[in-house]
C-alpha cells in the first residue's frame, strides 16, 4: 500500500475498526501526587493559588498528565493495536505526523499521597481531511487517570498522520524574514496582537485581585475571576533567562539568534527576541526596551532592544 494515500470505503472501515480498542495497557503513577512536584509546577508557571500549599493543599488540575508521563525511560504500555494503526497509516502513505491539540476534563481534585493508575482507548479516527499539511486522518487518544480506582479526569490527545503535500517552491525574491510562522489569532488571545498592531504590549489585569497575568488566559490563575482588563506595558524589562538558537535551520530565522525571556517592570514575563546586541553578548539581568518590528505588511511582532551604557 505504498505510494498514494489509499482512500477508499474500505479503508475507511479498517481505520474505523481501531475504535475503541486499547492504545495503551493500564499504567502505574510513578510517583504519588506529591507536594515537592506541586511547589516546582507552580514555581515555574508563576501559579500563587493559596489552593496548592497548606495542609489542605490541592495539585492544579493542568496537572493532570504529570502524574502519568514516563520520563526519559519511556513506557512499555503501548498496544500492538495503537502500533497496528500507525503501521496501517504509514504504509498508506500517511507517513507524516504532527500533534494537533489536547482536550483535559478535571472531575476531582488530586491531592498528595493519591496514587495515579491510567488506561488509554483510541477514541476516534476522523475521516480523511485536507489540510495546509496535506490530506490525512486525525487520531483521538483518550487517557483516563484514576486516584484510588475513582476516575479524576481524561486527557484527550489528537495527532494528524497526513501524507505532505506538495509545496511550490518559494520565489528566490522573498526575503527570509517575510516567511515566519504566523502567531495563532483564537478569542482568547485576539485582544493582545490588536494590541501588539497598534504598537501596546496589553497586559491583562484580573478584575477580582487585580493579578497581571501574561500571556493572556482566560480566567486568573490566583483567584479563578473570568473578569478582566488589560494595562500596557511600560516597555522596561530585563532578561530573566534566555537561550541562543542553533538548529534547526530555518529560512524565517537566521541562526544563532538569542530568544529572551523577558520580565517587564509590571513584574510579568514574555518570550521575545533580543536584538540590537550580538547574540553572545546577550546576559541575564541584561536591561532592554520594547521595539515594535514589522516584517512584512501584516506581520508585526513585539521584540526587545538591548540598552547598551
Amino acid at each position: 500500500m505504498s505510494g498514494e494515500p489509499e482512500v477508499h470505503e474500505e479503508f475507511a472501515a479498517r481505520l474505523k475498526a481501531y475504535e475503541g480498542r486499547p492504545a495503551a495497557a493500564t499504567g502505574v503513577g510513578r510517583d504519588p501526587v506529591n507536594e515537592p512536584m506541586i511547589r516546582h509546577w507552580c514555581e515555574a508557571m508563576g501559579d500563587t493559588n493559596p489552593a496548592y500549599t497548606g495542609p489542605d493543599a490541592i495539585a492544579p488540575p493542568t496537572m493532570l498528565q504529570a502524574w502519568t508521563m514516563a520520563g526519559l525511560t519511556g513506557r512499555p504500555e503501548r498496544t500492538a493495536a495503537y502500533d497496528e494503526l500507525l503501521r496501517l497509516l504509514d504504509e498508506s502513505g500517511h507517513h507524516a505526523v504532527v500533534a494537533t491539540d489536547c482536550e483535559q476534563e478535571y472531575l476531582r481534585p488530586l491531592r498528595p499521597g493519591d496514587q495515579i493508575t491510567f488506561d488509554s482507548v483510541i477514541e476516534s479516527v476522523s475521516e480523511r481531511k485536507t489540510t495546509k499539511l496535506g490530506a490525512g486522518y486525525f487520531v483521538t487518544t483518550r487517557t483516563d487517570v484514576r486516584a484510588g480506582g475513582e476516575l479524576a479526569g481524561t486527557h484527550r490527545f489528537r495527532i494528524l498522520k497526513y501524507a505532505p503535500a506538495r509545496r511550490p517552491r518559494t520565489p528566490e525574491r522573498h526575503r527570509p524574514e517575510e516567511l515566519r510562522p504566523r502567531p495563532v489569532i483564537n478569542r482568547d488571545t485576539a485582544g493582545f496582537w490588536e494590541g501588539v498592531a497598534r504598537h501596546e504590549l496589553l497586559i491583562q489585569r484580573c478584575a477580582g485581585c487585580g493579578t497581571l497575568r501574561l500571556p493572556w488566559l482566560p480566567g486568573c490563575n490566583s483567584c479563578g475571576c473570568a473578569r478582566w482588563d488589560t494595562v500596557a506595558a511600560g516597555g522596561e524589562g530585563t532578561v530573566y533567562s534566555y537561550v541562543v538558537m542553533h538548529h534547526p535551520p530555518f529560512r524565517a530565522f537566521e541562526p544563532p539568534y538569542a530568544v529572551g525571556l523577558i520580565e517587564l517592570a509590571e513584574g510579568v514575563r514574555i518570550v521575545s527576541n533580543v536584538v540590537g546586541v550580538p547574540y553572545d553578548k546577550v546576559r541575564i539581568g541584561m536591561p532592554v526596551r520594547l521595539t515594535f518590528r514589522r516584517y512584512d505588511d501584516k506581520l508585526v511582532l513585539p521584540v526587545f532592544r538591548a540598552v547598551t551604557p
